[in-house]
């Protein structure tokens, strides 16, 4: 199990951030009144389970948290598909860069982008259905299952379980997609794991603030200097937790979106999005 590593606010925040220093003033004052703020900042992916089964009705809670997340329009989009055969979840490790602890974990979630519902639906009452062949619909049903999707995480690591999302699940789409037989206009966006924890992983610290908050309008240049100071909170970590990571977070995360060879074969999306019965239009 995930346990918190302190149980002061402000020591929480400054695990999150990396430095008390860039911590908002009265930040931790207003973190005091919210003890659930203390589930959301100690968040971590944990990549290692322990083999124990979760209690009885625990798939059930996890669904009824992510139905209970925002959905546009109430069409509910999203479909999620739980997998315990210990046979299909090495399968779908193998599918995502052989990733053990897809195997480890007594629950794998897959969340599905699901348009196919709506289309049956169509269909059966011969009404027009044309417009889920737009984008516009498939982003919608991708942003409703990622919202679904962290309200079953909040709710897994309230019960004190760990999780860790696997976008590797995207490597191979039309491969998942015929293991889980999905339909046409059925997506696997990303998978969960869910389960208790074999390790206590630390707390890794985020963008300052003023990198990612913008008061009224866009603005690029105090994000550089925010970054710099980001690089050397990253280091530090790096050199704390024994991690062989190259360079600095900007180098590293750059490497990560050099080219389409670094997307891991998820260049070819659009294409299997195609296949898989979107026209995206």
């Amino acid at each position: 199990m995930t346990t918190l590593l302190s149980t002061s606010p402000a020591e929480l925040l400054q695990l999150r951030y990396g430095s008390a220093s860039l911590l908002p003033a009265a930040l931790a004052d207003l973190h005091k009144l919210d003890p659930h703020l203390d589930l959301l900042l100690n968040h971590r992916s944990v990549r290692a389970y322990r083999s124990d089964p979760l209690p009885d009705g625990t798939l059930e809670t996890l669904v009824a948290a992510a139905q209970s997340a925002a959905t546009s329009s109430n069409l509910q989009t999203w479909s999620v598909i739980a997998v315990q055969d210990p046979d299909r979840k090495a399968r779908l490790a193998d599918l995502s860069r052989g990733q053990v602890h897809i195997r480890q974990c007594p629950l794998f979630l897959i969340w599905i982008a699901d348009l196919a519902r709506l289309s049956q639906l169509g269909d059966r009452r011969g009404l027009p259905h044309a417009a889920l062949d737009y984008l516009e619909m498939f982003l919608m049903s991708a942003i409703d299952a990622t919202l679904a999707a962290q309200n079953a995480v909040i709710a897994a690591e309230g019960l004190g379980l760990s999780t860790v999302y696997i976008g590797a699940i995207r490597n191979h789409p039309e491969a998942v997609a015929a293991e889980l037989a999905l339909p046409p206009q059925a997506f696997a966006v990303f998978g969960l794991c869910v389960g208790y924890a074999d390790q206590d992983p630390a707390i890794k610290p985020r963008l300052p603030q003023s990198a990612i908050l913008h008061h009224e309008q866009y603005q690029m240049d105090p994000q550089l200097a925010a970054i710099d100071s980001y690089n050397q909170t990253m280091r530090d970590f790096y050199q704390s937790e024994g991690m062989n990571v190259e360079g600095d977070w900007a180098e590293h995360s750059l490497q990560r979106v050099a080219g389409p060879q670094s997307l891991s074969g998820r260049d070819r999306l659009r294409q299997a999005l195609n296949t898989l019965g979107f026209p995206l239009m």
